[in-house]
């Protein structure tokens, strides 16, 4: 089950070939190694995905191929934790067993879609292109926007859409609602531009979570005086966050920063699993 990368593809590949069995983390109580909604495809020869690892999966893994040898229809299981399967979380894991055959791949496509939160890159430059190698795994709908439209590498993650806009600023008024916003242009003009969009949206609607600037103090210092002549409040200039990353964190490689950015974001957003 090599390829293609991403898990969902290569399950839906894989019941092309073959039937399976779909484990899901149904519900959980106390300290267990995955949430709800956490899924693993087990085939006869080969399993996709993870319920957490360990004893649990073993026996998860080992549970999916009886009951995919014997044709057994749907169940749900439960799995306590402790000394008898070797892990010590303590936690309590319900786990469902679904039979899976090629008849089900676009019904389980769509329903094993991952929910992805929205994120705005204004920057194709080193830091933006090592962000969105940070990003691509990762449960985001990233929009990769700049207005230089030869700077866009040919191969992109899957979850990447790029966006040519001149002036790049323009790009702001039709984000989706609720997008995290990360600005790293090529210019200090761009970058100013786009903020200033990005805060002119904000009193218009106010539906922009996050407001990220790359720089320093000292060029937000700059930024902070040019927004206010601009007619901004300092109510509104705190909505900014710049510098961008992980306190702590000072490396300035740009793969460092796109980690450190990475991280913030995801300790920024937390998402439920649907219910399935």
């Amino acid at each position: 089950m090599n390829a293609p990368s991403n898990l969902l593809q290569q399950l839906l590949a894989g019941l092309a070939a073959g039937d399976a069995v779909l484990v899901t983390v149904l519900a959980s109580q106390g300290s267990v190694p995955r949430e709800a909604g956490a899924w693993m495809g087990v085939f006869a020869d080969a399993f996709v995905g993870t319920i957490g690892g360990g004893h649990l999966e073993l026996q998860a893994i080992e549970e999916a191929r009886r009951r995919l040898a014997d044709k057994s229809g749907e169940a749900v299981r439960r799995y306590a934790l402790g000394p008898s399967l070797g892990q010590c979380c303590g936690g309590v894991v319900q786990l469902r067993f679904e039979a899976m055959a090629a008849a089900d791949a676009d019904a389980l496509g769509r329903r094993l879609a991952p929910a992805r939160l929205p994120v705005a890159l204004f920057g194709g430059g080193h830091v933006g292109r090592a962000l969105v190698t940070a990003l691509g795994p990762l449960p985001f709908a990233l929009r990769w926007i700049d207005s230089r439209d030869e700077i866009f590498p040919e191969r992109l993650p899957e979850n990447v859409e790029c966006e040519h806009s001149d002036p790049v600023q323009g790009a702001v008024a039709d984000l989706a609602a609720g997008s995290h916003v990360l600005v790293m242009s090529f210019s200090h003009a761009e970058d100013l531009d786009v903020v200033a969009a990005c805060l002119q949206r904000q009193r218009q609607r106010n539906d922009l979570p996050f407001l990220g600037l790359i720089g320093s103090k000292t060029k937000w210092a700059t930024f902070r005086h040019r927004l206010e002549e601009r007619g901004f409040s300092r109510a509104e200039l705190a909505q900014v966050t710049c510098p961008i990353g992980l306190p702590g964190i000072r490396g300035k490689q740009p793969e460092v920063i796109a980690a450190s950015v990475a991280a913030q974001l995801l300790q920024l957003c937390s998402w439920e699993a649907p219910e399935k």
